[in-house]
């Protein structure tokens, strides 16, 4: 991903502390998004689904995937698929009106079904995501998912909270389904499938044999434990720079990434788990940002439907 478009970054007047400046995410106000129709197989019914970009331009009529470079740094859970040669589309994120009758998104967690007597039986259950990155497609099964996300874009900036208007509805189910286009769905109980606003900054690198590693200059993981019917407007959420593994807010899934689970596409073209190999320190400056906004924090294929999220106004503050 270049990065001179990954830094460029429209500024805007939010004032939420005393002395401090925001700026907004390029599409980050969510007016505009960019249409995609999909047209599915005959075989499951030959609909035309429509899918979304967080980008600007005409209309895309054709199965093809979307190209990424030069239009957005934004890629969503929004998704066409082609499992053996049944093509899909799936749409989890999409346009709805925020508290002022402008433009937001709206993020569900869905069960995708592709389904043909006697040859396929898929059920996906898909948490409405949005991240910085970008998307490999088509999708052509549910074997490692994130083998088709490259997570997070080049950045070199030291913010000191994301912030954003949001309003959210959190079941308060004490169980989690888990769908992974195999079998039945299997219920897993004890557990709470929360939302997620999640802000790592790292500093990225690459050996010879492409392998890449990273070190965590700053945290955020926010999670959305219940519902919060009504819009909060400027919310804001502080980043925490070096080993915060000692601070009172820390929490186990604030840990290093050792094993995973984000992919990005090294040097080569290919797609490589990102190691964190450790805290880095308090005042390094990042080489990468991940951001993702998300309806579930249970990983691919867990969650509980209904989830909803809607995001408004994404910002930095610096």
């Amino acid at each position: 991903m270049n990065l001179g478009r990954a830094l460029l970054f429209i500024a805007v007047p939010f004032s939420v502390a005393a002395h401090a400046e925001t700026e907004m995410l390029p599409f980050g106000d969510f007016e505009k998004v960019q249409v995609r129709q999909i047209k599915e197989s005959g075989i499951i019914g030959g609909k035309t689904k429509t899918l979304y970009e967080i980008a600007c331009g005409d209309t895309i009529k054709e199965n093809v995937p979307f190209v990424y470079e030069g239009a957005t740094i934004w890629a969503t859970s929004n998704a066409y698929a082609k499992v053996m040669g049944i093509q899909k589309g799936s749409c989890s994120v999409e346009p709805d009106s925020s508290h002022d009758g402008s433009g937001c998104l709206r993020l569900d967690t869905k069960l995708e079904e592709v389904k043909v007597l006697g040859m396929i039986n898929l059920e996906v259950l898909v948490s409405g995501s949005v991240f910085l990155g970008d998307k490999n497609e088509p999708v052509t099964g549910t074997n490692d998912p994130y083998r088709y996300i490259n997570m997070g874009i080049p950045f070199a900036k030291r913010p000191k909270a994301l912030v954003l208007d949001y309003k959210c509805l959190i079941s308060q189910d004490g169980f989690v389904m888990k769908y992974t286009g195999f079998g039945n769905g299997k219920r897993i109980d004890n557990v709470h499938d929360e939302g997620e606003f999640i802000v790592y900054l790292q500093r990225r690198w690459e050996d010879p044999d492409g392998n890449i590693y990273a070190s965590r200059v700053a945290t955020l993981r926010h999670r959305l434990t219940e519902d919060v019917p009504e819009w909060q407007k400027n919310a804001r959420f502080e980043l925490h720079y070096g080993n915060i593994e000692n601070e009172p807010y820390y929490k186990p899934y604030m840990a290093l990434l050792k094993d995973g689970p984000y992919k990005a596409r090294n040097s080569k073209g290919e797609m490589k788990t990102v190691r964190e190999t450790g805290w880095d320190d308090a005042s390094a400056i990042p080489t990468h940002i991940i951001l993702m906004l998300t309806t579930g924090n249970q990983g691919a294929f867990i969650g509980t439907l209904g989830n909803t999220l809607w995001i408004d106004n994404v910002r930095l503050e610096y």
